[in-house]
């Protein structure tokens, strides 16, 4: 569009008999170069910022497709198959009956700031601390261990 309307210009200045050797045609032939320059570059940089627009989609896609992998955003779906039901499905894959057994070592924590919960595993507990997900509020948690009442031994009653 920009060229177009250089190009109408230029046109209009040559149909104009301006004589280029005078200081007033140095002058506008020179602002019609300048115009030029001017216009290829910011074509350029449309082109570039263009570019960038598409990685930078690219990387909120992986990005997104990360953050449901480790936060489970979507908690109404099948979180261990393919399968796009809820985890009380009837389906056959052996994640979605009630037996909760696999995963007797996820705990569930609530951020105080946004109420968004947040499982966590035993690694994460471990640490004792994790940003949250949803608000980025910085969660300090520590699970206290009941101390066995049988003995000094300190387990948490896993022996006889």
């Amino acid at each position: 569009m920009m060229l177009e309307k250089l190009a109408h210009l230029q046109g209009f200045i040559e149909g104009s008999d301006i004589d280029p050797n005078t200081k007033e045609g140095k002058i506008i032939y020179a602002l019609t170069d300048i115009l030029k320059d001017a216009i290829d570059s910011i074509a350029m940089l449309e082109e570039e910022v263009a570019e960038m627009g598409d990685q930078v989609d690219d990387i909120d896609d992986d990005l997104q497709a990360l953050e449901d992998f480790c936060y489970d955003l979507d908690e109404d779906d099948c979180d261990c198959c393919d399968c796009d039901c809820d985890d009380d499905c009837d389906c056959d894959c052996d994640c979605c009956d009630d037996d909760d057994d696999d995963f007797e070592f996820t705990y569930e924590i609530v951020c105080p700031k946004c109420e968004n919960t947040i499982c966590i595993d035993d690694d994460i507990l471990d640490l004792g601390e994790i940003t949250c997900p949803n608000c980025g509020e910085l969660l300090e948690f520590e699970l206290e261990e009941d101390d066995c009442d049988c003995c000094d031994c300190g387990c948490d009653h896993d022996h006889e």
